[in-house]
């Protein structure tokens, strides 16, 4: 303010005296006002000079001022690069809130009052199949048609979620995509959503498995209470009596084998995997497995001579076999699941081959190939299922309960071993297992695997009785 006072003052005094010098009386008052006149137009050049710098909203080229308009061209220069860095934290915060919503596990919709799609994030344009870029502005109703999105979206309650199949959802693989909208703002929504295909499809395994559980349990104890009370109200011959009883221990060893499977499945989901460091011979398990195969073949075909023929591919050592790491009771469960099945589902006098071999990468494969009715490739994806069977009645004859594929591909897992299962109807199954290297030590990985002769495979089944 003083340099603009000054400046105009000094003017005015030059105009005075030129105006005096040149006209006297009256040169005095014309250089009076034309000193006046020259300030207010340089003045208001310099404020004009600001105002077109203003216009153009930058920070930087302001002008080189002195006085009143140099200090609004600095202090408005200032307030400018203040209001840029404040526009540059809050993109660098927007852009930092949108990465973390893309990084989300769900998906997040914003609509505005209109149903119009705002912004979206990856996992929702991919959840609900359309472009998260080409589809920015798009009515959300034009682009989920489920009728009970249309519903849920129509009817203005939305104190809870909805489930709707997502895109590329089939029978035979479902997708399910959970809905809940959060009103905000002025008429604005928030759409979350969430894939719930394996929440939905746990709840399910979780209502079949109960349902499963309880009618294996519940057929065996009808048979048992009813023979206890035949035992208990009628007169009955010794002969009778000891049939009953077998009857009822035959129950009750099938509940006591369901029983010890389940605890089996739940000590192998509950338990850490096995460690590397405790190696078991490979030809004591094959022994152990192919000792119970025999013993579960005569007690099917009670003792007759036209059992199953066991063959076991002989070792010119039995340590050419090698040894596996890993928990020996999981691994002779798993082998022993493999042949008592093929043994359980093979008719009497059919051919069970079963083979350990090293492979040339020191991989070792066992693998259990009979000669029974084979499986439709349609049953093969839910073999591993729990209580998934074929044939129910074939396998409640045979005491089977459903469970010994589950726990071989469990145990599987848990050693880091593939299951594979290979069947033709007509021509019978092979089902193996591969183990990784690191879980087989032998001394001669990848030695070729002699062809069992029937002279060597019966002397290999009289060695196993």
């Amino acid at each position: 303010m003083l340099f603009r006072f000054f400046s105009f003052l000094t003017l005015q005094l030059a105009g005075v005296a030129a105006g005096w010098w040149l006209g006297g009386h009256w040169g005095t008052l014309a250089g009076l006002a034309l000193a006046g006149l020259l300030w207010f137009t340089l003045d208001l050049l310099r404020g004009a000079s600001v105002l077109r710098w203003l216009k153009r909203g930058e920070a930087s080229g302001a002008p080189a001022l002195r006085g009143l308009w140099g200090e609004v061209s600095d202090r408005t220069r200032r307030l400018l690069r203040q209001r840029e860095q404040q526009t540059q934290d809050s993109q660098a915060r927007l852009q930092e809130f949108l990465a973390a919503i893309q990084a989300s596990p769900n998906g997040v919709v914003l609509l505005d009052k209109t149903g119009c799609i705002e912004w979206c994030n990856q996992i929702a344009a991919e959840q609900f199949g359309f472009d998260a870029r080409r589809d920015v502005l798009q009515q959300i109703g034009n682009l989920v048609r489920d009728p009970a999105f249309a519903a849920y979206y129509a009817g203005g309650d939305y104190a809870h979620e909805i489930s709707i199949p997502g895109p590329g959802s089939t029978p035979s693989r479902p997708v399910r995509v959970s809905v809940h909208l959060h009103p905000y703002g002025e008429g604005r929504k928030l759409l979350l959503s969430r894939d719930v295909t394996a929440l939905e499809l746990a709840e399910a395994m979780r209502r079949d498995f109960v349902a499963n559980v309880s009618h294996e349990i519940r057929t065996p104890l009808t048979v048992l209470s009813g023979f206890v009370e035949t035992l208990r109200t009628l007169p009955l011959n010794e002969s009778e009596r000891a049939r009953y009883l077998e009857l009822m221990a035959q129950q009750s060893q099938r509940m006591q084998t369901l029983v010890n499977d389940l605890l089996t499945l739940s000590r192998l989901e509950g338990s850490p995997p096995p460690g590397g460091a405790g190696w078991t011979p490979v030809s004591s398990l094959l022994e152990q497995c192919l000792q119970e195969a025999h013993t579960l073949s005569a007690v099917l075909t009670h003792g007759q001579s036209a059992g199953h023929d066991l063959r076991l591919d002989p070792a010119p050592d039995p340590r050419s076999r090698g040894e596996i790491a890993g928990a020996p009771n999981e691994l002779h469960s798993a082998l022993s699941n493999l042949l008592n099945n093929a043994v359980r589902y093979t008719p009497a006098g059919g051919v069970i081959e079963v083979r350990w071999r090293l492979l040339p990468d020191g991989r070792a494969e066992f693998s259990v190939k009979d000669s029974g009715p084979g499986i439709a490739p349609e049953h093969i994806p839910r073999l591993t299922e729990r209580f998934y069977r074929v044939d129910r009645s074939r396998s409640r004859e045979t005491g089977g309960t459903g469970l010994g594929l589950a726990i071989v591909k469990h145990v599987a897992q848990r050693h880091g071993a593939e299951l594979h299962i290979a069947s033709t109807p007509g021509l019978g199954s092979t089902f193996s297992i591969i183990f990784p290297a690191s879980r087989i030590r032998g001394p001669h990985a990848g030695a070729p695997v002699l062809t069992a002769t029937p002279a060597a495979a019966r002397s290999t089944e009289s060695l196993q009785k």
